[in-house]
């Protein structure tokens, strides 16, 4: 039976022993929690007492995390939102480092590979984003905003993030998000009004604020998405725009007035039992839909990724058909769809051998991939033009026969 979201892979049944949180500095910490607290947080108050973002549950949070460790750097872990992260793992041990981005014990440890899903349950990294570049797209948004994260808690197979990290990938948090949020209003003041409809969107500029996380995830630990969703409800030619594999009803709370579009990414259920490690279930992401379009949000979904194996259609018009039967009216008159091929990575199939072979059982089909130069340089493999060509028609087709009112957008 192919595992689930809480099944052996969950780092809660890895047989390692953890580390026991430290009272006191280790000679590699950065220096004790209370410090951090006494020393940035002005009358010795607490720095969480001023956010306003509503918190998730204790038991919703731990569904994910148990954090044991904390790479930090030390601007990020002085930081009021730095320290907000703190006192949520009080037991947690600091770890001073130089740079987010390049953690030679964590990224550079090729025996952190069979640790892959622990890790992301118990390590955090805390850093501050330098390059606030704003990237054009045009495919899934008008433009790819400066994260407030990179990577995610979620295991899924395929994931294209940790290509370039090496042997472990959890969620590195940028604290400096008031930052992001300046660069963004800079951005779309100066774009002004979207002088003419396209696929992205008829009337606005829409940001893509989750390119290299996901922003229900990073919910669970820090005000950040609460804060770019309250940013946009301000701008008048701006939407931001996230997709995402979890469903955190603490969105439900944070009243986007229509500014923030959330794509729900699915697949057939034997794909995503396989590949999408710790991740809601497909039909939890499915009926949570007409929830978040009630509380304001703009509610859309990644037909994503689309993995060809023997079978697939018949899954995915299964799949079609479950959209079609159970969403409400409402969503469905005003829903679209992204439709994204498999792009997989040989360095990231060779860390997946380390800790979930039998998802490269799926993934990993040379005979049908071709190497791929995506946008950002990374040299990848997809499926060879004319099998990609013949299964997006095939897509496209089974879309129109069984949910025809859900508009694909683009497809790629």
């Amino acid at each position: 039976m192919s595992p689930g979201p809480n099944a052996s892979l969950d780092p809660g049944a890895s047989p390692d022993p953890a580390p026991s949180p430290s009272p006191s500095p280790s000679p590699d910490a950065l220096f004790s929690l209370a410090e951090v607290l006494d020393a940035s947080a002005p009358d010795g108050g607490s720095p969480a007492s001023d956010a306003p973002a509503p918190w998730p549950s204790a038991t919703e949070a731990a569904r994910l995390f148990e954090i044991r460790e904390i790479y930090a750097e030390p601007e990020a872990a002085l930081s009021a939102r730095g320290r907000q992260v703190l006192a949520r793992f009080p037991g947690a041990r600091l770890i001073e480092v130089p740079s987010h981005w390049n953690i030679p014990h964590l990224h550079g440890n090729e025996g952190n590979a069979r640790r892959w899903v622990r890790i992301k349950r118990e390590v955090l990294v805390l850093g501050v984003r330098k390059t606030m570049t704003v990237r054009p797209n045009g495919r899934s948004a008008d433009w790819i905003a400066p994260g407030p994260s990179n990577g995610c808690a979620l295991a899924c197979a395929y994931c294209y993030v940790p290509r370039r990290k090496g042997y472990a990938n959890p969620i590195t948090l940028f604290t400096n998000t008031e930052a992001l949020i300046a660069r963004l209003a800079r951005h779309s003041t100066e774009l002004g009004p979207k002088p003419e409809p396209n696929q992205c969107d008829p009337h606005s500029w829409v940001y893509d604020i989750g390119e290299n996380g996901d922003c229900s995830v990073d919910a669970l630990l820090c005000d950040s998405t609460a804060e770019l969703i309250r940013a946009f409800r301000q701008w008048p030619y701006a939407k931001a725009s996230f997709a995402t594999k979890y469903v955190n009803s603490a969105l439900l709370d944070l009243d986007p007035r229509g500014r923030t579009r959330i794509r729900f990414s699915v697949m057939p259920e034997a794909d995503s039992r396989l590949l999408d490690v710790r991740t809601s279930p497909v039909a939890e992401r499915i009926a949570a839909a007409g929830d978040f379009l009630d509380a304001g949000y703009e509610v859309h979904f990644n037909l994503s990724p689309v993995v060809l194996r023997p079978g697939w259609q018949h899954d995915w018009a299964e799949l079609l058909r479950h959209l079609d039967d159970v969403l409400p009216a409402r969503v469905k008159q005003q829903a679209a769809a992204e439709v994204i091929m498999l792009t997989h990575n040989k360095d990231l199939h060779e860390t997946n051998l380390g800790w979930h072979p039998r998802a490269e059982e799926l993934l990993w089909q040379p005979a049908g991939q071709e190497p791929k130069l995506s946008q950002n340089g990374a040299r990848n493999v997809r499926y060879r033009a004319d099998v990609k060509r013949q299964a997006l028609d095939r897509l496209r087709e089974l879309t129109k026969r069984h949910a025809p009112w859900l508009r694909i957008r683009y497809a790629f």
